[in-house]
């Protein structure tokens, strides 16, 4: 198809999650123990193996007993605690004293807490009335055998974790993880391990490109950098064809030498768009060659970042199984006022308050400055359409 640009940030957005799943990839699944599934994303539905809770439950401390008999003056009978069972039954002005989880006696319909009554040996008096089911939690009501918990597609996390392990999945299935090519270009790029001449810089894109991909659970691999030549673009540009996924971070702009764009069309790319209406990033290539869909990010740190987290990581994720890709949008107030030029949806480096609530943008000499992106806990959103904010202001934030 014919390229297709510039996009707005939200068009190009819904591109990536539409193209990615309408192409249909089968993600393979995979069991794993429980121990390895945090951060996974779920290949299987989870039902309830039984009644949650199996019987009913105190919620207090405090004494069992028939509702009908508060107000009242009653005898204590036994004492039930988290783990027993109590072997006999409640009857008329009789109470047992309970713990917190502990299953309710038979012919008990409500807790008094143990504040509430006063004692005097086997005796207890309670001076107000209780409510049926009060301080109870009954059989069933947080979940019934055979009701669905968790469906596949979503991610795992430390609450779902527990899920697993209270409805006994000792192992589940899980969809792979794909794998990530990360493919560093341009002649002036070096090892982290060598000393740059003033011309050349270290390769931070592929190591900080690894981490986000870590973190959206992916597997990446980094590859050689490509140098500014056909030959050299194209070995690595099919390697990295062999993978689930594709990021090439510089050599698409419309430089002379940048010929990534050329390298791609010669393997039959089809590509989806190649410029996106966002600062940091706009020359964004996305497309597929040889069944693996490809990003063309932008060579600028910041721009790498920013164009991964917008768009790279939601292909990622479908291609990881996860069934709706979220960005963790908020919002925030400005400490200070901020205007840009309308026209293009910006992410700018800042720094968000511990407690959330306060944004303040970060000074910045443009998207090569990484001291300014380290700094910053952050992106800050401006609109395309929205001029100026005022502090004070509400502004969208984009978590990092």
């Amino acid at each position: 198809m014919a390229l297709v640009g510039p996009l707005r940030f939200d068009q190009a957005r819904q591109c990536v999650i539409d193209t990615v799943r309408a192409a249909g990839v089968s993600v393979p699944r995979e069991r794993v123990a429980l121990g390895a599934a945090a951060g996974r994303v779920l290949g299987e539905d989870i039902e309830a193996d039984r009644d949650y809770p199996p019987v009913a439950r105190s919620i207090r401390d405090g004494f069992a007993v028939r509702a009908g008999d508060a107000p009242g003056r009653l005898r204590v009978i036994g004492e039930v605690r988290a783990g027993d069972v109590f072997s006999g039954r409640v009857g008329p002005g009789e109470a047992v004293e309970i713990m917190t989880g502990a299953p309710l006696p038979a012919g008990a319909d409500a807790v008094i807490m143990v504040e509430h009554v006063g004692r005097n040996g086997e005796y207890i008096t309670a001076d107000r009335a209780a409510e049926t089911g009060q301080f109870i939690n009954p059989q069933g009501a947080e979940a019934r055998r055979g009701e669905r918990l968790l469906a596949a597609g979503e991610r795992l996390g430390f609450a779902q974790i527990a899920l697993l392990a209270t409805v006994g999945r000792a192992d589940l299935r899980v969809y792979r993880q794909p794998r990530v090519a990360i493919v560093a270009t341009g002649d002036e790029i070096v090892e982290v391990f060598e000393e740059p001449l003033g011309h050349q810089i270290r390769n931070s894109n592929a190591h900080s490109l690894a981490v986000q991909v870590r973190r959206a659970g992916g597997v990446p691999e980094i590859l050689p950098v490509a140098r500014d030549v056909y030959s050299s673009a194209r070995e690595l540009v099919e390697r990295g064809l062999q993978h689930d996924l594709l990021l090439l971070s510089g050599g698409v702009s419309a430089g002379k030498y940048d010929i990534v764009e050329q390298v791609l069309g010669d393997l039959g790319a089809e590509f989806f768009f190649n410029r996106v209406l966002i600062q940091p990033g706009q020359p964004l290539v996305f497309g597929r060659a040889a069944g693996t869909f490809f990003f063309g990010l932008p060579g600028n740190p910041a721009s790498t970042m920013v164009t991964f987290e917008l768009f790279g990581r939601a292909a990622l994720e479908l291609l990881e199984g996860q069934s709706d890709p979220a960005l963790p949008f908020l919002q925030a107030r400005l400490i200070t006022d901020f205007r840009h030029k309308p026209g293009l949806t910006r992410f700018l480096p800042a720094r968000l308050s511990p407690d959330g609530a306060e944004l303040a943008p970060i000074p910045w000499r443009g998207s090569g400055d990484v001291p300014a992106l380290a700094r910053a806990n952050a992106f800050l959103v401006a609109d395309a359409d929205r001029e100026s904010w005022r502090a004070g202001d509400l502004i969208r934030v984009l978590l990092r």
